[in-house]
């Protein structure tokens, strides 16, 4: 299951951005995740917990949002409803996915000294 690729990564960079900044300890990392991403929501949950031992981010919370599927003209950028024909209804041109399959790392919450 790649979810275990995906938290490897995530928190490579979370923990890369925190030493970055001096933290003692991440407190919350938010996550998109679009339904088209191919990420499993729960499968995601269970690697983050095993793999987040022993980092900056052993009690930080994993908030994961989840971003659906949308889709749009690329010419007047008219949204085409779900589950209708992926063409635009007004200028009759194919319609391409404007977003649904991102992860992004949104926001982290870290600890810092104060200086």
């Amino acid at each position: 299951m790649h979810e275990y690729s995906i938290v490897s990564a995530l928190l490579a960079r979370v923990e890369a951005e925190a030493r970055a900044h001096g933290a003692l300890r991440v407190h919350r990392i938010r996550v998109q995740i679009g339904e088209l991403s191919g990420v499993e929501k729960e499968l995601l949950e269970s690697a983050y917990e095993l793999a987040r031992e022993r980092t900056l981010c052993e009690e930080a919370e994993l908030e994961i949002v989840a971003v659906e599927a949308r889709w749009a003209c690329r010419s007047c950028e008219c949204e085409v409803p779900k589950g209708a024909v992926l063409r635009c209804p007004i200028c009759d041109r194919p319609a391409t996915l404007a977003e649904g399959d991102e992860i992004i790392l949104e926001r982290v919450e870290m600890e810092v000294p104060d200086v």
